[in-house]
């Protein structure tokens, strides 16, 4: 059997280029943040959920810089269900976004449509419920797909850069790889991977515990 000398290139270049991948991404841990329901608010829902001139009142401080989770909840309700006492996230935005697991999708009955924050357009709506007011949303109810938040040095450290796509390996006795692992850059960002409920559940994940991207 004749080896076509193409093909054999073709190979080794495959290969090298699998060796300088594997040398680009520099094993790095980064610490899991695991994600509850939740929902960021604009100013104007703010006021209509909570009253005129409503500020939110910081509970605690999140892991990422300026980030916090307000004492403030809300119930958010939906054609077939509702879920209680969801916590808002500060500080304000500027659009209400609602941030939710396939499991509470079932729950509200509402389908469960995975997007990067921010990406609303086309999906489901629902209403919110505060003490002082509701407010109903055409859209927002997004299932957060799974990202990293890596500043400047970070992304540099792990080989990567913004808007880039990897796979992440769990450690533990229910290991696993996630594929399709957004990475979002910016020197405002702390070094995390954030999953929902559902996922850090399905491998055994808890805050702080650590995972790698893989090549």
């Amino acid at each position: 059997m004749m080896i076509d000398e193409n093909q054999v290139k073709m190979i080794v270049a495959e290969v090298i280029k699998g060796i300088e991948l594997r040398e680009r991404i520099k094993t790095g841990k980064i610490p899991t943040g695991v994600s509850n329901r939740h929902l960021h608010v604009s100013q104007a829902d703010l006021e209509t959920l909570f009253g005129k001139g409503y500020q939110l009142k910081e509970m605690k401080p999140l892991s990422q810089p300026g980030q916090y989770a307000a004492d403030e909840t809300v119930t958010v309700v939906g054609p077939k269900g509702s879920l209680e006492k969801v916590r808002i996230l500060g500080p304000v935005r500027p659009s209400t976004q609602v941030e939710i697991s396939l499991t509470d999708s079932f729950k509200l009955g509402v389908p469960g449509i995975v997007r990067d924050s921010g990406d609303t357009k086309k999906t489901p709506g629902c209403t919110l419920k505060g003490p002082a007011g509701a407010v109903t949303l055409e859209e927002g109810v997004i299932v957060a797909a799974r990202h990293i938040h890596a500043s400047t040095a970070d992304a540099a450290k792990l080989g990567v850069k913004d808007m880039d796509r990897v796979a992440i390996r769990t450690g533990g006795v229910k290991s696993v790889v996630f594929n399709n692992v957004l990475v979002r850059v910016s020197d405002k960002f702390a070094l995390d991977f954030h999953i929902d409920t559902d996922e850090a559940n399905a491998a055994g994940l808890k805050n702080g515990d650590m995972v790698e991207i893989v090549a």
